[in-house]
């Protein structure tokens, strides 16, 4: 028997509460306040699913943007993505997300992220993996770093907006970095229960090099440093930032920090002591693929194209053949042409991010093309490794 499911968007106090019990059993309190969190979000970014009047589902978009080749694109984040128990299995899961793709791709946005609790899912609405969220460690007798540089500027009381300038600057040179929407900044600077939240402007106050925002916590293997954000943008700003974590090792075992798979601030430790203690892909979905592909920025020095053919079973305009032609560091995109790399929408995305190289993509049966095809998309899409400090 086929399921009829209806989508909608959440606006009625009693589906609002019948969300958050669904929520509740689904992520078991994780979410700190299942209300207090729709209502950090907005309640009118919650898509909601029923099957025969009942509501057995949702799901929160938060609307912001993330940058790629210097440039800022429209991202929209998925999170609690959640279904009553008795009725998983139905397929109102994959109905929730393909109406909320469609949604987003007549709304104009070209890109979708998420973390996935399981991937098969969200394979199966065009969703790969895009690129990671690394947590390190490093102990604080082993970070060696005594000088410190730059004066230090302790913000109290902590506002986002003090650093989002700097923030800013470094996450246009960050290939995947999210131009973060509010609820994830509160996140970052509002302690979490048992914890203070400490903050400091690195450098002169009127013309910071970086920041750092910290929380010290008491864990049953001993008491470690959260960095929960920071900014560096010089060298001096990066000693500084040691030099401050470093002064804490009478007291404090660890510290962690978010960063990328390959982690540059571990290069001005004197020692490789610094590990991956956490690590974890989140995923990307090519909402739109002429705004996904035209929009982006791309090496200033080629000037070649690519000749595309794409496949998606859930946005049927993305589907066909498309030339991307790239010179001075923009993308232009045009229908037609000889389709010499074919893949599905769902590969586009860690092609695009840069996550894996085009050889190793179709040695891994991703996607299939010809040498001159794999020879332009290898120019086009060199890039750093594509990360993202932000878990939501």
């Amino acid at each position: 028997m086929t399921l009829e499911f209806e989508y909608s968007t959440l606006a009625h106090p009693p589906d609002i509460q019948q969300l958050a019990v669904i929520f509740k059993q689904c992520f078991v309190n994780a979410l700190g306040g299942e209300e207090a969190y729709m209502n950090q979000i907005g309640v009118e970014n919650f898509r909601i699913i029923r099957e025969s009047q009942q509501l057995i589902g949702g799901l929160a978009t938060l609307n912001m943007g993330q940058w790629w080749g210097g440039e800022r694109l429209p991202m929209t984040g998925i999170a609690v993505v959640a279904i009553a128990p008795e009725y998983r299995g139905s397929g109102g899961a994959i109905a929730l997300m393909q109406h909320t793709l469609k949604e987003l791709y007549a709304r104009g946005v070209p890109l979708s992220a998420l973390y996935p609790a399981v991937q098969t899912l969200y394979r199966k609405v065009g969703y790969e993996q895009g690129g990671s969220w690394y947590i390190w460690e490093v102990a604080t007798n082993a970070i060696g770093v005594r000088e410190q540089p730059l004066p230090l500027q302790p913000v109290v009381p902590i506002n986002h907006q003090v650093f989002h300038e700097l923030y800013q600057q470094q996450a246009k040179l960050t290939h995947g970095y999210l131009d973060r929407h509010p609820a994830i900044w509160r996140r970052l600077i509002e302690p979490d229960e048992n914890e203070q939240v400490y903050a400091y402007l690195i450098g002169t106050k009127d013309k910071p090099e970086g920041y750092i925002i910290f929380a010290q916590q008491r864990t049953h293997n001993g008491e470690i440093i959260f960095v929960k954000d920071w900014v560096l943008k010089t060298a001096a700003a990066t000693q500084t930032f040691w030099s401050l974590l470093a002064t804490h090792r009478s007291q404090i075992q660890q510290v962690r920090w978010k960063s990328s798979a390959i982690d540059t601030l571990t290069l001005a430790l004197p020692e490789q002591t610094a590990k991956i203690s956490t690590q974890f892909r989140w995923m990307l979905r090519i909402v739109d693929v002429v705004k996904a592909l035209s929009m982006r920025g791309y090496p200033s020095g080629i000037e070649t194209e690519l000749h595309l053919e794409i496949q998606d079973n859930v946005i049927d305009a993305n589907n066909g053949k498309f030339i991307l032609s790239v010179a001075n560091g923009r993308g232009e995109v045009t229908k037609g042409g000889k389709g010499e790399l074919q893949l599905d929408v769902r590969e586009l995305a860690p092609l695009y991010t840069s996550l894996f190289s085009p050889y190793h993509l179709q040695i891994a049966g991703k996607l299939h093309g010809t040498e001159t095809a794999i020879s332009a998309a290898t120019q086009i899409f060199a890039a750093s490794s594509p990360w993202v400090a932000d878990f939501f």
